[in-house]
């Protein structure tokens, strides 16, 4: 997973007002250096809507957009942590909100990728002391780091 991120595509410590603002921006970051295609926001939008993917953790929330592998160019992790929570609805429970506090919008070319992907991810995100220093980091690359430096499946 940590091949998929570089610090391009991520934003600490991001002002946002809500979560569209949030997939725009990480979109942006990922269309101007060439890994989705202008298709990607709409599809990530329309299947949040159908699909949401906030998760409430311990003690932080945290989102995982993404959308099918033909809007996709070249594989790729964007991330934004946010200074104040964004409302998402839940994974779990659709009727229900989790305001997040970290966002990763995941860009595959592959379906069977989605699925490790997904794994590492939960794996990273049961760590609460990994997620709230993500959550306390001030650069992007202090992100990679903690998502190099901590154990994931299959990595």
């Amino acid at each position: 997973m940590s091949e998929l991120l570089s610090t391009q595509l991520i934003v600490a410590r991001l002002e946002a007002e809500s979560k569209e603002d949030v997939l725009r921006v990480l979109f942006g970051k990922l269309y101007n250096a060439g890994f989705v295609k202008q298709s990607f926001l709409g599809g990530v939008i329309k299947r949040e809507d159908r699909f949401p993917t906030g998760l409430q953790l311990n003690k932080y929330g945290v989102a995982l957009p993404h959308t099918d592998v033909e809007h996709v160019i070249r594989p790729a992790l964007a991330v934004a942590t946010l200074l104040k929570p964004v409302v998402f609805r839940n994974m779990a429970e659709p009727s229900k909100e989790v305001r997040v506090n970290v966002v990763f919008m995941i860009a595959l070319t592959k379906s069977g990728d989605q699925i490790e992907t997904l794994q590492q991810l939960a794996y990273l995100l049961q760590n609460d002391v990994a997620v709230e220093r993500i959550v306390d980091a001030k650069r992007g690359d202090e992100i990679i780091e903690i998502v190099k430096s901590t154990p994931l499946i299959s990595n």
